[in-house]
């Protein structure tokens, strides 16, 4: 058999007209902006955050505190995924992502407001801690609802390319969220951002989420979904139909997902305290090295999901994964050399990061168009939302914490380079039995699941009886 996902062609579907799918594509990629924005405000100042709401005595003790923050509040995205995933199967995906966006951006608004474990207490580290598993509760619906809705309006040749705009969002928030601290701390300086200029990055919140809310509201349900609706086949009870019939395709993309969970956070979540906690690099070098590292992610991430369109998902996955093998221990160590007598190589540390941030974007560039297609449309939004919360409430959030605290153990400051290929010995597994979808209809898809000689097929869709 094959390894080439097969799609219904008996009809011709109505595609959506290009203005709806820009507006779609707009929509869907800003609520991603928002939340990965405000990761980057986390990610950007750990050991400030954790001084502010959990009294921590020194950076490191710190940068620890938030990050057992994030890990602890990731534990909710499960629970918003179970609600919310399946909610969009069965309501539809625009109004839920119109929810999701509100509840994002109004508790990473409101932290900004919160009094300090100086003014209040330990009730400043409950009261941070409840936010923060508000905004990992809708987190839990966005990201698979936003991946959802662009591929069910993208054309199916364009998949990769219209899809690779969502982790376009992802950077440009998380780059925003960086951005706006660091540019936050070289104008106001340390002190000042430790007494009230930690509060601006979360303030800013609001108004970015009052854009994604209104581009959303001015969006239709996709047409895959509009389809279903109309042939009265919208599931029942979406959540039971998923664990029943597709159980094994959720752990099919809880494997798959370990490899970019973990190296997001690596590289968003835990790679500021490791340039300025772990290899002692001082000034703003580092954090702009960072940013630029991301500047050139966003320049090839939408020309390589137009690749995977004409070359498929699987060589770009496949690339990621041994890249994952084979480059963390050289960029790592490049990164640990870069501390001069004078300062820091900008081309080590630079080259370093680089290295890290190409694996990388080579995953981020097919996630959105490769994940949807690994179920049917009626329980796509809930079984995706499901799946990928659970693995990155395991493997996403905690990485910075495990890692840092190794780190600290041991004292080698190779640990998340040995992360990182571990991550890409599992993932290789799902990764080679993944099927082919690149150009394939969704509306055709039913499952990934294990054909012969060790192959994964799709097959095609059977009308609800």
């Amino acid at each position: 058999m094959s390894d080439q996902a097969v799609g219904a062609t008996d009809s011709a579907p109505r595609e959506a007209d290009p203005k709806q799918i820009r507006k779609a594509v707009a929509g869907s990629a800003m609520g991603n902006c928002i939340e990965w924005y405000d990761f980057g405000v986390f990610g950007f100042m750990p050991a400030i955050l954790g001084q502010v709401f959990f009294n921590a005595s020194s950076t490191s003790e710190g940068a620890l505190a938030t990050f057992a923050l994030l890990a602890v509040t990731f534990v909710i995205r499960p629970f918003g995924s179970f609600v919310l995933g399946p909610l969009g199967d069965k309501l539809g995906r625009q109004r839920v992502l119109a929810l999701t966006v509100i509840l994002m951006s109004g508790s990473t608004f409101v932290i900004g407001l919160l009094p300090s474990w100086e003014t209040i207490g330990p009730a400043a580290a409950v009261l941070v801690i409840l936010l923060r598993g508000l905004q990992g509760f809708s987190a839990g619906g966005e990201y698979g609802g936003a991946a959802t809705f662009i591929a069910e309006y993208a054309p199916d040749r364009k998949r990769g390319f219209l899809g690779s705009w969502l982790e376009f969002g992802t950077l440009v928030g998380f780059f925003l969220g960086a951005g706006t601290v660091t540019l936050a701390t070289v104008l106001l300086g340390n002190e000042a951002m430790a007494e009230w200029g930690w509060r601006i990055p979360f303030l800013l919140a609001g108004p970015l989420g009052l854009v994604g809310l209104y581009l959303r509201n001015r969006l239709e349900d996709t047409p895959v979904f509009q389809e279903i609706e109309k042939a009265k086949q919208v599931s029942k009870s979406p959540l039971k139909e998923l664990f029943s019939k597709h159980w094994r395709s959720i752990l099919h993309l809880i494997g798959l997902v370990i490899l970019l969970n973990v190296g997001d956070w690596m590289m968003f979540g835990y790679i500021e305290t490791y340039l300025k906690d772990v290899l002692q690099l001082d000034g703003h070098a580092p954090l702009l090295i960072v940013m630029a590292v991301i500047l050139g992610m966003l320049v090839v991430i939408v020309p390589i999901g137009s690749l995977s369109d004409r070359i498929g998902r699987k060589p770009i996955l496949i690339t990621c994964c041994a890249g994952f093998l084979v480059v963390p221990i050289p960029a790592f160590t490049l990164m640990e050399h870069s501390k001069t007598e004078t300062g820091v190589n900008v081309l080590m540390l630079g080259g370093g990061l680089a290295m890290f941030g190409l694996c990388l974007v080579l995953f981020l560039s097919v996630v959105a168009s490769t994940l949807p297609a690994m179920f049917p449309t009626q329980v796509r939004y809930g079984a995706f939302s499901i799946g990928y919360n659970f693995s990155t409430a395991a493997f996403a959030g905690t990485a910075p914490y495990i890692v840092g605290s190794l780190v600290d153990a041991t004292g080698n400051t190779l640990w998340p380079a040995f992360y990182l290929m571990a991550a890409g010995a599992i993932a290789a597994i799902p990764i080679l039995l993944l099927p082919e979808t690149a150009g394939v209809s969704l509306r055709g898809i039913v499952s990934s699941r294990i054909a012969r000689r060790g192959q994964r097929a799709a097959v095609a869709e059977q009308p609800a009886k």
